[in-house]
């Protein structure tokens, strides 16, 4: 069968960093082929090389046939190759529609836009995707799973022969990510080509037809997805094969740190817990559920109108993120790059930021030294790959900018490290690597809570597990007792074992 598209021999390379080194990709009529690799591994580069971001230094790119270089993303849109970011592209102060269509306005006879068609098409890929808004909302009212759906309707809008996912269902809930595949397959019948870009393996056995992994910017092969199984794809990916995906470490907890009493505000109802030294506790339930506005609360980053907060024994009064960190409450957000991580800063300014009164001298100015000792402390504690502290922390992975959105967390010294979703976007190898910091955090005696949306994960890693319903705590299980079936059915709202005070 002969490709739509085909890169071949990709070479790119950016100070002090070779980025590709022969990287290569070939997309069929009617098939998904997946791009894997860890992060750092060239996924992203080649992607904006095809499409005429960066420049290639080396090798061709074969479009229908034919040797293009597309001068950048509108010229690649154009000619019909649609790519889905991860990070979302879109105006929140503007509709859905008007996102969708914006440089495109459809327009009538006198040159002005023509509102009704432009809502229509809209509204016609929202049902086509199975969404239920109107395209007359504004973005910024919409949950972040809604809004990718938004960016699927967009390049869906221009009839692309070939469409790049880049994390599609990062932030889908379970009937989004089953609208999507449907789509998916709906795009495969009519031919066209889909690379399909994931961390979460299970999606590539259930969507994809074939299957490229790239390692350090070099193609390492092409494989049909029926000739694999998640150990030799996790193997081809990391160079090498990973017993335990999970490594959790089994550890005497110690004494009781912080209680949580009862706690109301907006999206959680009367929760009470208790959390450990020395102990992980994770944190389930389906999107929605409350659990970032749990934690965001009892960080001071969102206002609580009813319950108490008690730290070592003593009630402690939390309106804002300053008082939490004050605390030793450190909360690691979700969306690293929303709430967490300045991209145009460097390394060093970013994992710093919230520690600068460590580095404080009477007079205001900062003892550099200290702090640059610090920060390279943890770059090589954290095994981040960087050319130096001073890159913008844009240009890393997803990867490298989550670990340092954690070090910057414990370079605060916390006694309570909250992990919102500490792996989302996060290759295999990498996640094995925060696992394994986060038991070193547990060895040392921090209290840890761990939210994830991935099942296996906060059974693998958590010591105890609470789950959430619609707010409130639906059930509570010691580690032995919980599995997937248990857990969903806890957070679907069946209660289970609750201890509320």
């Amino acid at each position: 069968m002969q490709p739509l598209l085909k890169l071949s021999g990709i070479d790119k390379s950016f100070p002090g960093v070779k980025a590709l080194s022969g990287a290569s990709l070939s997309v069929y009529p009617g098939k998904v082929m997946a791009l894997l690799g860890e992060n750092g591994a060239g996924k992203s580069t080649l992607m904006k090389v095809l499409t005429g971001i960066y420049s290639k230094d080396a090798g061709t790119i074969e479009y229908l046939g034919k040797d293009v270089s597309f001068s950048g993303p509108k010229a690649s849109q154009e000619a019909g190759i649609g790519i889905i970011h991860q990070e979302l592209n879109l105006i929140p102060q503007l509709s859905v529609a008007e996102n969708i269509f914006l440089g495109r306005e459809f327009v009538n006879i006198f040159g002005r836009i023509d509102w009704k068609k432009t809502y229509a098409e809209a509204d016609r890929l929202l049902r086509r995707l199975n969404v239920d808004y109107s395209s007359r909302r504004l973005v910024g009212e919409l949950s972040i799973g809604d809004q990718q759906m938004v960016e699927i309707a967009k390049v869906l809008s221009f009839e692309s022969k070939v469409i790049i996912m880049d994390e599609p269902t990062d932030a889908l809930t379970d009937t989004e990510t089953a609208s999507l595949f449907h789509v998916i397959n709906e795009l495969r019948a009519q031919g066209c080509g889909i690379v399909y870009i994931s961390h979460r393996l299970k999606e590539i056995f259930e969507i994809c037809d074939d299957v490229t992994v790239l390692r350090d910017g070099s193609f390492i092969g092409e494989r049909p997805v029926a000739e694999l199984d998640e150990d030799r794809l996790i193997e081809m990916m990391v160079g090498r094969r990973l017993e335990e995906l999970y490594p959790r470490l089994d550890q005497p907890r110690g004494a009781l740190q912080l209680q949580v009493k009862h706690l109301s505000g907006k999206g959680v109802h009367d929760v009470s817990f208790d959390l450990y030294r020395s102990e992980i506790l994770g944190v389930s339930g389906l999107m929605g559920a409350g659990r970032t506005e749990l934690m965001k609360m009892i960080y001071g980053a969102l206002p609580h109108t009813a319950g108490s907060i008690m730290l070592d024994g003593h009630t402690i009064k939390i309106h804002s993120p300053q008082d939490g960190l004050k605390n030793g409450i450190v909360y690691i957000s979700e969306d690293r790059k929303g709430d967490g991580l300045v991209l145009g800063m460097s390394v060093k300014e970013n994992m710093s930021l919230t520690a600068l009164r460590y580095f404080s001298q009477q007079w205001g100015s900062l003892k550099h030294a200290e702090e640059q000792q610090a920060v390279s402390d943890f770059i090589k504690l954290f095994n981040i790959k960087t050319p130096s502290m001073m890159q913008p922390i844009g240009l890393l992975s997803g990867g490298n900018q989550q670990k340092i959105a954690i070090a910057r967390g414990l370079m605060t010294r916390p006694n309570v490290l909250i992990l919102d979703e500490p792996t989302r976007g996060v290759d295999v190898g990498a996640k094995k690597e925060i696992y394994q910091l986060i038991n070193q955090f547990k060895r040392e005696g921090l209290s840890i809570i761990l939210i994830s949306s991935e099942m296996p994960e906060v059974i693998g890693m958590s010591d105890r597990i609470l789950v959430m319903h619609e707010g409130r705590i639906s059930g509570e299980f010691p580690i032995e007792q919980a599995t997937q079936e248990v857990l969903m059915a806890a957070a679907v709202g069946k209660q289970y074992g609750v201890t509320q005070e």
